[in-house]
């Protein structure tokens, strides 16, 4: 079973297929007709609400009897009319119809030649197969940017690499803010690494067409480790559709995740493409989501976040909200320290600390083998015959050292006067300079 993405609709909406020669293309009525009675053939025949695709083809055919299309000879515009048509009957965002002949073409060729790379398949290999980064942060909090959920089975290796990379993390921040959707496939994977072998019943589809629900579960086994003790973070953004949205529900409501950022576009109906004819393509919905747990899904409403944040700071705040989490758990006292220092540096990021050139000044000077200067606006640390880094400041007399992520400075004073320097390192070490110049 598929589901593409919505970037693709986005790019059809706005032309994105369309070459010189086609901008010039007039739209006959002959063509027109032909658009309207394959559109509405296939409502009936597969759309999933029998009488909203009833509905919604009476309407369509009844603006062409009307008249309302007659003054419409853009082709990219009657295409634009017509999905306006259509959703306002039943607001459905994964419903378009498009003049894309160029990609009509391309359809056509990948059905008479199975061997040659398709333009999806290419687009996705070009893309990673949504895979943009894998990272482990400070704290031990791995970090996942995910932009679709692919479905072409190369996709699957990447996803199953990128796991077990993270495997060993405390918490894992899965990041779906630029994720439009894509594939049960690929959710039902990466989901089988968040639960243990028991399998869990993720989602059903109903095909209204087949007469079929069909089921997705959790699989028992999966090459690797499973993150099943780790909490898990989902970034949410006004953009996060579709697949993406289906991910965030299901573990939403198996309270699997929590999740961080923006309510998600309200896509829930898996849809095909097929060619109205030539020129002109139609997105359609012909499947429902029904959740086990609600026995209902997203479509219009979106998923709301548990914790709710413009999309651009949802990182941050995912991140922070789990070191806290690892800190307040741990019970040996240094990887407390590990996890307060990651939360110090966050913190010292989302709230910068600003200093005067008065306030600076009376930091600079020789402490032993290490000196502070003011260069260019900015305070700079140097231990003899070791490289200048430039300093940071996360308080009146702390500092972190850009480029160097283990070691840090506090100032001590005296009466007001500063009179030594400390450094100390993430793992609690600390050595003491006092100030000789």
């Amino acid at each position: 079973m598929k589901t593409n993405f919505l970037l693709i609709i986005v790019f059809l909406l706005q032309g994105y297929f369309l070459d010189a020669q086609n901008l010039t293309a007039k739209l006959s009525k002959t063509e027109k007709k032909q658009i309207i009675d394959s559109t509405a053939f296939l409502l009936r025949k597969s759309y999933i609400f029998e009488d909203k695709a009833n509905e919604m083809a009476d309407l369509i055919t009844g603006n062409l009897g009307s008249g309302k299309y007659d003054a419409i000879d853009d082709p990219a515009g009657f295409g634009e009319t017509l999905t306006e048509d259509l959703r306002s009957v039943n607001h459905d965002k994964h419903l378009a119809v498009a003049y894309a002949p160029d990609r009509v073409r391309q359809m056509k060729a990948a059905q008479q030649d199975t061997s040659a790379l398709s333009f999806d398949g290419r687009e996705e290999r070009m893309s990673n197969y949504g895979f943009e980064e894998v990272k482990i942060l400070s704290g031990n909090v791995g970090y996942l940017k995910l932009n679709s959920f692919s479905e072409a089975q190369e996709g699957l290796a990447v996803a199953v690499a990128a796991m077990n990379f993270l495997a060993n993390t405390d918490a894992l921040i899965i990041d779906l803010t630029q994720n439009g959707g894509g594939s049960p496939q690929m959710i039902q994977l990466i989901s089988s690494y968040l639960f243990d072998q028991n399998i869990r019943h993720l989602n059903s589809f109903y095909n209204r067409e087949a007469g079929q629900t069909t089921q997705t579960w959790t699989l028992p086994y999966v090459p690797g480790k499973k993150l099943t003790d780790k909490s898990i973070y989902i970034l949410t953004s006004s953009y996060t559709f579709s697949a993406a949205e289906e991910f965030t529900y299901n573990l939403k409501n198996m309270e699997r995740a929590t999740i961080v950022g923006e309510t998600t576009g309200g896509g829930a109906h898996p849809l095909f493409f097929r060619p109205l004819n030539d020129n002109f393509m139609i997105g359609l919905p012909y499947m429902r989501a029904i959740n086990p747990i609600t026995n209902t899904n997203w479509e219009g409403t979106g998923i709301e976040p548990d914790l709710a944040c413009a999309a651009q700071g949802a990182f941050d705040l995912a991140y922070l909200t789990a070191l806290k989490k690892l800190r307040d758990a741990e019970k040996d006292e240094t990887y407390r320290n590990i996890f307060n220092w990651s939360v110090d540096g966050l913190k010292s990021k989302l709230e910068p600390v600003t200093l005067s050139v008065n306030e600076m000044k009376a930091f600079t000077g020789t402490y032993g083998s290490r000196v502070i200067t003011l260069e260019n606006g900015s305070l700079c640390y140097q231990r003899e015959g070791r490289p200048k880094f430039i300093m940071e400041p996360m308080g009146r007399d702390a500092f972190s050292l850009t480029g160097l992520d283990n070691f840090r400075l506090r100032f001590i004073r005296e009466a007001d006067k500063v009179v030594a320097l400390e450094g100390y390192y993430s793992n609690g070490q600390t050595s003491r300079n006092e100030k000789t110049k």
